[in-house]
């Protein structure tokens, strides 16, 4: 692996990429610390200080994740990667359901270009309406208890505001699409990536302090505990990988067909059904939902509504259940939306392929249909474990929960699935230069 690392030092254009995109992904974090104009920075960050002890601190914990620290300094990059992400997902749902897009969907080149135009005008449609909510949020005092973080209320702050930050999800969405097209990898989901990342270093200082190595008298955790946290983070990183990289090979043979002199088909090839078909999409999901009631608990002053939200708290057993609960329905909703077998038979039988032992056509469809089902249902099993072991490991292990996220959850999805993807991408590069990949060692010896 150290010779395929020094080896892409060696090829010029590869170099290029990847110096490319640490510059891309330099400039974007280097944007997260650019503060919004008008904003008291020192009462902003005393804000989020209490506001991260209380029920709403969740869902801001989480937006603030996606941005990379940038939200809770409301810089010009506060609104992150996320309007983008929810254009998306909501053109891809759509897409589902309307006719029009799904047809525009098979159309190839052309169509996949005309949903990306339609995926920036939704993010720039989102991010203003976010940024306008964002700057009537900080302009009430009442709620921030008396902190006057505006220090000129009004509409020339809420344009300047909308501006600033609509102009910064523009300049993200642009850097990922430079990444994408100049770069190596996928230029948004590094992107997220980097600002998940970037929580690292305070994740190990507050490790550090838990530990205390120079002063035992201050320290929390014992050395067999910090042992034990660094098993526990090889097996799951190593689980995760598993899921993330396992298929189910259906197996495909295509007929012999004559075309003037020529005989075209007849080989044997397979279709790989991803065990974790959905990815991180059920757990953005099911945090949106179920976070939804503990965020506005603070805006309804109702006795029951504040016990209801109360036990959909981060760490109880009701939050941890219905998360997991809704995490596998979201698995099968979204994989049965992304996932269309009909289309997959049809497609088949028009280039004469079929599975051995199932008749083409419906048959077909309802076969993969079948195994699509049933190689799910441990994807979400995983997904929902996952999603609930930092929660269980912070409770267990009493560590902050911005140590015990690397353990699971979104975050640790996004980084191993992101990593995986770009070193296929410089692999495959390596490997058409005739070089090493980072998983081939020993593969071109046997070759020669």
């Amino acid at each position: 692996m150290l010779e395929a690392f020094v080896t892409i030092l060696k090829i010029p254009d590869l170099r290029k990429k990847v110096l490319f995109t640490f510059g891309l992904i330099a400039v974007y974090r280097i944007g997260t610390y650019i503060p919004t104009p008008g904003i008291d920075g020192a009462k902003l960050a005393q804000f989020f200080a209490n506001l991260a002890r209380s029920q709403g601190g969740a869902l801001f914990g989480i937006m603030n994740m996606f941005s990379g620290g940038a939200i809770s300094r409301l810089t010009i990059f506060a609104l992150g990667i996320m309007p983008y992400i929810s254009a998306s997902i909501i053109l891809q749902l759509l897409t589902a359901v309307i006719p029009a897009l799904e047809r525009l969907a098979k159309e190839g080149e052309v169509g996949h270009k005309k949903i990306i135009q339609y995926t920036r005008y939704g993010t720039i449609i989102l991010s203003v309406i976010q940024s306008f909510f964002i700057a009537l949020w900080l302009e009430n005092p009442a709620r921030f208890q008396g902190l006057e973080i505006v220090q000129f209320p009004g509409w020339s702050f809420r344009i300047l505001t909308v501006i600033t930050l609509t102009s910064g999800t523009a300049f993200i969405m642009w850097l990922g699409e430079q990444i994408q097209e100049y770069g190596i990898g996928n230029g948004m989901s590094l992107i997220i990536t980097a600002g998940i990342v970037s929580r690292i270093p305070t994740a190990l200082y507050q490790l550090y302090a838990l530990f205390s190595p120079f002063a035992p008298e201050k320290a929390q955790l014992d050395p067999f505990t910090l042992i034990l946290m660094v098993v526990m983070l090889i097996a799951v990183v190593v689980a995760v990988i598993v899921v993330t990289q396992g298929q189910r090979k259906i197996p495909i043979q295509y007929a012999k067909r004559v075309v003037g002199r020529k005989v075209y088909g007849g080989q044997s090839t397979f279709l790989p059904l991803s065990v974790n078909q959905a990815g991180v999409i059920p757990i953005i999901f099911a945090q949106s939902i179920i976070l939804f009631p503990a965020t506005i608990a603070g805006f309804i002053p109702s006795h029951g509504f504040q016990k209801f939200a109360q036990m959909l708290t981060r760490g109880e057993w009701v939050y941890n259940s219905l998360y997991a609960l809704m995490i596998m329905f979201f698995s099968y909703f979204y994989t049965a939306i992304t996932f269309n077998p009909i289309d997959i038979a049809d497609n088949m039988k028009k280039y004469g392929g079929f599975v051995p032992g199932i008749r083409p056509g419906r048959q077909t469809a309802e076969y993969m249909d079948f195994i699509m089902t049933r190689i799910t249902f441990p994807g979400a099993i995983f997904l929902a474990v996952i999603a609930v072991l930092p929660s269980i490991i912070s409770g267990w292990l009493k560590i902050p929960y911005l140590v015990a996220s690397f353990f699971g959850g979104t975050g640790l999805l996004i980084i191993v699935g992101v990593m995986l993807d770009t070193m296929k991408q410089i692999e495959s590069h390596l490997l058409m230069r005739h070089y090493e990949g980072f998983m081939t060692r020993g593969r071109l010896k046997a070759r020669r």
